[in-house]
């Protein structure tokens, strides 16, 4: 029997036709195991993974080696964004045993959920070394069988290493200017000079390294940070990883160069740049940061938002092509042929050289990615009729699909990447997209003890509860929100979550944890510090446990934000790339964070000063409401009547102005 069908999690409804007897994670299934005395086999990957999918045809829809699962084994089936607790501890095991990683992941493991074999795709038959999956699962049934003892070994020495891993705390006393100096100095020596962005290929976007390029810039002057930043978001904006037609950033690119993508698109990457070049337009006023972050926005709230108003995961990379076959890339490349039916010979002829389209082709079967080829300045109205026409044309081909499960962390960098974009823009619709997204979490995600439930769909709230990253993102976006619109509320709700992270995140010595301390033990308590495609839970708390403590003056939250960046003194100049929010966070402490009250209208003069500095971390109250909403405003009136803007920073406050140009000195923000 599948159990799948009653499930939230659009990538588990995807096999809920399988004939494997999927069970999701659950005490049950474990259960099953136990009164069977048979192994689990678990199963982890996400609705946008391409070789999931192509795992899923060749051997989970096989008749088969369905049976031959279904006798042998409890089969169980994660979703990594629903779980990824589970993902964490068991790609740590796989990592640790193989040296590699990824998706699909495959783990054999006890009714106990120790693992003692691993893998990750495996083909139907065998190939390029690698065995075939029913070879896999007829090696360990016998193992299982036949050599008992030895799989219980196995299994217990593999949880005993990785229950050794843990850091008992955040590291010794805080980031200064050696460590923030060396870690820029580690990144400039991965920096692609051709290229931008660092290391080789493939090449994900450094969303988290540019902002801390972009205060460390703030903060000390040093051209080389901004330069990094700007040639980084230049070349990817550029490139085939962003659509040229419609916006948004795919999730990473298979070359160096930025040319050909892994088309699938993430919400949290779009909610990342899109804030990342809004910030680049803040600090140099480039109008591309300035289309792209307001382009990927548009995206994010056409094809991302769902009827509830959050935002849902991701857009698959495959589509039906012309044939009727699933593959990757199909909605987007093109052919010189397919323009010139659209377009006809002449602006097919321009389109080609703009957009970098060859008989050749840069992808597969003769296709080209669209990217900006061409030399020099183009005529931008017939630039714009050309990509109006693509897309129009684009629109009538098969979409890919789309992942609806609303996460709440990646609908908190959402939140905050909307409300600051349409601030900074003068787009209020994005701030409302931002605000229903908020509600939609206080209401669904939230409930009535505060406690984040990590993922919802269609209106109805999952059963996972949330992680570190859900609270330090949520919060992140609340607290994004609360700056722009001026109500307090949002300050508030920030602050229940941060309490939360506070009594069942964070550990004796400062450290913090991926799972509450109330959670479903593992068997291991996942706890990880670096970067990956979005802030470390870890990283992110410290955030907005920092901001809250420069907007209250809580003593708790900004020694618990100073405590959880130990770990970035030990990590930054080490592991520069992986550990970018923090250093982000890292540069507002050391700068010290300006906290500006604006005792005036919400969106004059004044507040969009505030909100356009530099000044890394620097968080801004505003309102006319004598501080009932914001302890930053509590005796702050206006002078003489006049909107008045207030600047303290290090316990140390500057001189009340009425002057919008003195405000923007005192902060960084370029008039």
């Amino acid at each position: 029997m599948n159990r799948l069908a009653g499930v939230t999690s659009p990538y588990l409804l995807q096999h809920a036709d399988n004939p494997v007897d999927w069970w999701p994670w659950s005490a049950e299934a474990f259960a099953e195991a136990r009164r069977r005395d048979v192994p689990v086999f678990l199963s982890v990957g996400y609705s946008s993974c391409h070789w999931c999918h192509v795992m899923a045809h060749e051997s989970f829809e096989d008749e088969a080696t369905a049976a031959y699962m279904n006798e042998h084994f409890v089969n169980v089936k994660v979703d990594r964004e629903e779980r990824p607790d589970v993902d964490a501890v068991y790609m740590e095991a796989v990592q640790a045993a193989t040296g590699q990683g990824g998706w699909p992941m495959s783990v054999f493991m006890t009714a106990d959920g120790e693992p003692f074999y691993f893998g990750t795709y495996f083909p139907p038959e065998p190939r390029h070394g690698s065995p075939s999956f029913r070879q896999v699962l007829e090696g360990v049934s016998a193992a299982w069988s036949g050599r008992r003892e030895e799989v219980a070994e196995v299994a217990a020495r593999i949880v005993r290493d990785l229950g050794g891993r843990s850091l008992v705390h955040g590291g010794e006393g805080l980031p200064g200017e050696p460590e923030l100096s060396q870690a820029l100095l580690g990144l400039t020596r991965d920096y692609d000079e051709k290229h931008g962005g660092f290391g080789g290929a493939p090449k994900f976007p450094p969303s988290m390294t540019v902002e801390f390029l972009l205060r460390h810039h703030a903060r000390t002057g040093a051209e080389g940070a901004l330069q990094m930043a700007a040639d980084t978001c230049r070349a990817m904006a550029g490139g085939g990883i962003y659509d040229q037609l419609g916006g948004g950033f795919a999730r990473y690119a298979v070359d160096r160069e930025w040319v050909v993508p892994h088309f699938e698109k993430m919400l949290y990457d779009n909610a990342l740049l899109c804030r990342v070049y809004a910030h680049l337009w803040r600090a140099t006023g480039s109008e591309l940061a300035r289309r792209v972050a307001l382009e990927t926005a548009d995206f994010m709230v056409r094809e991302l938002r769902t009827a509830e108003g959050g935002f849902a995961s991701a857009l698959d990379a495959d589509s039906e092509d012309g044939a009727g076959r699933h593959v990757e890339g199909a909605y987007y490349v093109w052919t010189p042929a397919q323009l010139r039916e659209v377009l006809g010979e002449q602006d097919a002829a321009f389109a080609a050289e703009y957009f970098g389209v060859t008989e050749e082709g840069t992808f597969e079967e003769g296709s080209s990615v669209l990217r900006l080829a061409g030399e020099g300045v183009a005529d931008a109205d017939r630039v714009a009729d050309v990509r109006a026409r693509l897309l129009a044309a684009r629109e009538s081909r098969p979409r890919p699909g789309r992942d609806d499960k609303v996460v709440a962390a990646w609908n908190g960098l959402a939140i905050a990447a909307l409300a600051e974009t349409g601030a900074y823009f003068d787009r209020p619709d994005l701030v409302e997209r931002a605000t229903e997204a908020a509600d939609l979490l206080v209401r669904l995600h939230m409930g009535d003890t505060a406690r984040l439930t990590r993922t919802s769909k269609d209106g109805r709230a999952g059963d996972t509860a949330g992680v570190l990253e859900d609270y330090g993102d949520v919060a992140e976006g609340f607290l994004a929100l609360a700056a722009v619109t001026g109500e307090g509320a949002w300050l508030e709700f920030a602050g229940f979550l941060l309490d939360l992270v506070l009594a069942h995140f964070t550990g004796e010595g400062g450290q913090l944890y991926d799972t509450a301390d109330d959670a479903e033990q593992l068997i291991r308590r996942p706890q990880d510090p670096t970067d990956n495609a979005v802030p470390a839970g870890w990283t992110a708390a410290a955030g907005a446990l920092l901001s809250y403590a420069a907007h209250t003056g809580s003593e708790a939250h900004r020694t618990a934000a100073e405590r959880a960046l130990g770990v970035v003194k030990a990590l930054g100049p080490r592991v520069p790339r992986f550990v970018g929010w923090g250093l982000a966070v890292a540069e507002a402490l050391l700068d010290g964070v300006r906290e500006i009250a604006v005792a005036g209208p919400v969106g004059g003069e004044l507040h969009r000063t505030a909100l356009l500095a530099t000044a890394p971390g620097a968080v801004v109250a505003a309102g006319e409401t004598g501080g009932a909403e914001f302890p930053l405003l509590v005796d702050r009136p206006m002078t003489g009547g006049a909107p008045t803007a207030y600047v303290c920073r290090r316990f140390v406050c500057g001189a009340p102005t009425t002057d919008a140009a003195e405000l923007a000195r005192q902060v960084g923000a370029r008039r």
